[in-house]
């Protein structure tokens, strides 16, 4: 019992002196049972287990996110270094914007951007074709092999950006009209 009372917090009884006029026995109406202390710590038991539970659970999640975000940094740190070893690679020409590139590497194993494709070269091609980029706005690289999922994602986006107009425009009309106005387009 004495282990019980120390395990499980009670609120003290209150003594006469701090109520001043008693309306209820507190010995009597203060009184539990050893069944109902178990009862009361095996509560406390199981709360304590399911918030422990709980935190794990979003711990978990948190987790998750960390390991979710560490790739991203990877990759995006993974991206940056082939942009720049890009960009630093002989050129004799103005980059631009837009515009798609084509790597090769001479026997020498010198690598260099041309505006030539393979294609364009034919058979007369002196070098070992590695592969096209296309300059993006933001100097980054675009592998020529994922141009097509990459214009795809910018129209998605575009679209996106335009129904936030078309919405927000939408909005703004509605805050114009007198209350109660509806209109149909």
């Amino acid at each position: 019992m004495e282990n019980l009372r120390h395990s499980v917090a009670l609120v003290e009884r209150p003594s006469p002196d701090d109520l001043g006029v008693q309306l209820v026995d507190s010995e009597r109406s203060g009184r539990r049972s050893q069944s109902d202390l178990v009862e009361l710590a095996t509560q406390i038991q199981h709360a304590d287990n399911f918030t422990r539970s709980n935190v794990c659970n979003k711990l978990q999640v948190i987790a998750e996110q960390v390991r979710f975000l560490h790739e991203q940094a990877r990759r995006i740190l993974e991206e940056t270094k082939e942009a720049e070893s890009l960009h630093h690679l002989a050129c004799n020409f103005k980059k631009i914007p837009g515009k798609t590139y084509y790597l090769y590497q001479r026997t020498s194993g010198q690598k260099y951007f041309s505006m030539l494709s393979p294609e364009e070269w034919g058979a007369s091609c002196p070098h070992t074709f590695l592969g096209g980029y296309r300059l993006e706005a933001d100097m980054s690289w675009t592998p020529a092999a994922k141009v097509e999922k990459k214009d795809n994602e910018l129209r998605l986006i575009d679209q996106i950006l335009d129904g936030n107009k078309t919405l927000s425009a939408a909005i703004d009309m509605d805050r114009k009209l007198p209350q109660g106005q509806i209109t149909f387009n």
